[in-house]
């Protein structure tokens, strides 16, 4: 793409420029994260990591030496159309791609960058805007070109940046969640609190009868967003997924946890752990899928399956 103005390019990683003076020189949106220019070989990338990791967006440098960009649609499935074509195509329109922090007013030039040659993107999970359900989005991991990689700022990019391995134990108390990279600042549910608290109870129970409880942080390979499963028991080789009501909706989706925690933790036992004995055809359900269901009675708890050891 060749350019149709004969301002070059001046600004070097650090400088501030007020965003209405660039897209006067240069071209591109005066609104949104994604700006291709028609005035000048650029497509410019607005970045606040601040704002953005509150509604699950990590942008910002990663372990890998990647700048991770999450691109744009703010409902819905993310596609790879518009602004977001227009990064994995960059080099091949002769774009540069040019990433700054800041949205509005004065906003501070990080670099130029391009696509990874090696997976130019991904897919993660994050919330609507506003909050809403959760959809795909597409991060893109983009190399930088006029600078060296940087230590790693977001919370997500910290914790990857602490753990190498695939499956790591942690304490039961340590009550980091998968919300907690997906939708951070949403307030949990009563159910997630009561989940919380039974969790803990359980732990509390298991112990007491001298037994080894810890619970799992997996990372699947080709992921960015960890998952965390909430109580193994060593000496049961028990995997355990609690939920904070009685409801079918809740008894399957512990099955498709405990299904893909499984894949990565061994255990001969899977179980349901709930606050109060569900109807028949749940526990049906859930021994159909190899799975028992746990519940507290008294100062105890029971089991569905009355050969199981507590």
């Amino acid at each position: 793409m060749e350019s149709t103005t004969a301002t070059e390019w001046g600004l070097k990683p650090g400088d501030e420029v007020e965003r209405k003076q660039l897209h006067i020189e240069f071209g591109g949106r005066t609104q949104g994260g994604i700006g291709p220019s028609a005035k000048s070989a650029n497509v410019f990338l607005f970045t606040d990591p601040i704002a953005g990791e509150k509604h699950g967006y990590y942008d910002g440098w990663m372990p890998d030496g990647c700048f991770h960009y999450t691109g744009e649609g703010q409902y819905g499935d993310q596609r790879m159309i518009s602004g977001n074509a227009s990064i994995l195509h960059h080099q091949a329109e002769r774009r540069a791609l040019r990433v700054f922090q800041g949205a509005r007013g004065f906003v501070t030039y990080l670099g130029e960058f391009e696509v990874s040659p090696q997976n130019p993107w991904y897919e993660a999970d994050a919330p609507e805007s506003g909050g809403g359900p959760l959809r795909r989005v597409i991060v893109f991991r983009l190399r930088p070109v006029d600078l060296s990689p940087q230590p790693p700022e977001t919370k997500l990019a910290r914790f990857l940046g602490s753990t190498q391995e695939q499956v790591e134990s942690l304490p039961v108390e340590q009550q980091i969640t998968e919300r907690t990279f997906v939708n951070p600042n949403r307030e949990p549910y009563e159910a997630e609190r009561k989940e919380a608290a039974l969790v803990l109870a359980f732990r509390d129970y298991l112990r007491a009868r001298g037994h080894r409880v810890s619970r799992q942080q997996i990372l699947p390979p080709g992921e960015t967003r960890p998952l965390f499963t909430d109580l193994y028991d060593q000496d049961l080789s028990l995997l355990v997924e609690g939920k904070g009501s009685v409801t079918r909706e809740n008894v399957r989706m512990a099955i498709g946890q405990l299904a893909d925690y499984d894949r990565f933790v061994s255990a001969s036992k899977k179980a349901i752990l709930l606050p109060s004995e569900p109807r028949s055809d749940l526990i049906r359900l859930a021994h159909s899928q190899r799975c028992v269901v746990i519940w507290p009675m008294a100062a105890e708890f029971a089991s569905s399956d009355l050969t199981f050891p507590l």
